[in-house]
C-alpha cells in the first residue's frame, strides 16, 4: 500500500479522534421573568440533497449521559414531589458534565438540589451522596429570594441588589460564621459562600453575598424570604453547611425555558 495513502488515513482517524463539541456560553443574562414557558426547538429545513448528519457522541458525552440516567433510576424513588418530571435528570446531567470538565473544583461527592419550580412552602431541599447515590437529607424547606415573588417563584436574576434567586450550578467554597436579622431580631448561623458557574445566571453569585445558611424564618413547614439565599432550617444547617463547604455542588432549578436552553451546564454536551 503506497506510504501517502497509509498517511493520509492515519491523518484522517487521529482528526476523527480529536474533534469535539464545543460550546460558547450566552452573554449576561437579563432577569428571567417567565417560569413554566415551552421551549420549543425547530429542526432546520432540509433540501432534497442534504442529508442530516447525527455525530456520535464523545466518550465523556456518552459516560455523563450513562451516570445520569443511573442516578436518575437509583434515586427518583426518594424524591417525593418535583415541579417538572426532567427535573432531577436536568440536574445530574449538569452534575457530571461539571464534574467532567473540572474534576478538581469537585471534591466532596455531595449535590444540594433545590427545586424552585415549586411553592415556597414545599419541601423541595435534597442533598443526595452522588458518590453512593444515595439520599442523605430531604425532602425539607427551603427559602427564595425576596425579589423572585411569593408562592412559585415567577423571577430569578443575576443582578445585585435584585434580592432574587438564582438559577443555575454553584460549587461550595469555604465555610464561615453568618450574622442576619429576620423581624429586627439579629441571629446567626453557620453559611457556605456559593461561586455560582452558571455564567450570566448565576456567576455574580459571590459578589452578592449569595449564600447557602440556616434562617429563623424557614421551619418544617414554612419558608419565608431570603435576599437570594437558599437558607434552610437553623438545626439543619448545623448538620449540613460543614459536609457541603469545599467542594460539593449545589443546583437551583425551575422549569423555565430561557434558563433550560442556555444555562451552560445544563446544555453541555461534554
Amino acid at each position: 500500500m503506497p506510504s501517502h495513502f497509509v498517511r493520509n488515513v492515519l491523518l484522517g482517524t487521529a482528526a476523527a479522534l480529536i474533534g469535539g463539541t464545543s460550546f460558547s456560553p450566552p452573554a449576561a443574562a437579563e432577569p428571567i421573568n417567565t417560569v413554566h414557558a415551552a421551549t420549543v426547538v425547530s429542526a432546520p429545513a432540509k433540501t432534497a440533497n442534504t442529508v442530516a448528519a447525527v455525530p456520535a457522541p464523545t466518550a465523556s458525552a456518552a459516560v455523563v449521559s450513562a451516570e445520569s440516567q443511573r442516578a436518575v433510576t437509583t434515586l427518583s424513588s426518594s424524591v417525593e414531589h418535583l415541579s417538572n418530571s426532567s427535573a432531577l435528570s436536568t440536574a445530574f446531567h449538569a452534575y457530571y458534565a461539571y464534574q467532567a470538565a473540572h474534576p478538581g473544583d469537585v471534591t466532596k461527592p455531595y449535590l444540594y438540589f433545590v427545586d424552585l419550580g415549586q411553592s415556597q412552602n414545599a419541601q423541595r431541599g435534597y442533598v443526595f451522596d452522588m458518590k453512593s447515590l444515595t439520599l442523605v437529607e430531604g425532602p425539607f424547606t427551603v427559602a427564595q429570594g425576596a425579589g423572585s415573588g411569593s408562592g412559585v417563584p415567577t423571577r430569578f436574576s443575576n443582578a445585585a441588589n435584585s434580592r432574587a434567586s438564582s438559577l443555575g450550578l454553584y460549587v461550595t467554597a469555604n465555610e464561615y460564621a453568618f450574622t442576619g436579622h429576620s423581624h429586627g431580631q439579629p441571629y446567626s448561623s453557620v453559611a457556605v459562600r456559593l461561586d455560582g458557574k452558571s455564567t450570566g445566571y448565576n456567576d455574580n453569585a459571590l459578589a452578592r453575598g449569595v449564600v447557602a445558611h440556616g434562617a429563623p424564618y424557614v421551619t418544617a413547614n414554612s419558608a419565608g424570604h431570603s435576599a437570594g439565599c437558599t437558607a434552610m432550617e437553623l438545626t439543619r444547617a448545623a448538620k449540613l453547611v460543614p459536609m457541603l463547604a469545599n467542594g460539593s455542588v449545589v443546583f437551583v432549578y425551575a422549569p423555565n425555558a430561557q434558563w433550560l436552553a442556555h444555562d451552560p451546564w445544563v446544555t453541555a454536551a461534554v
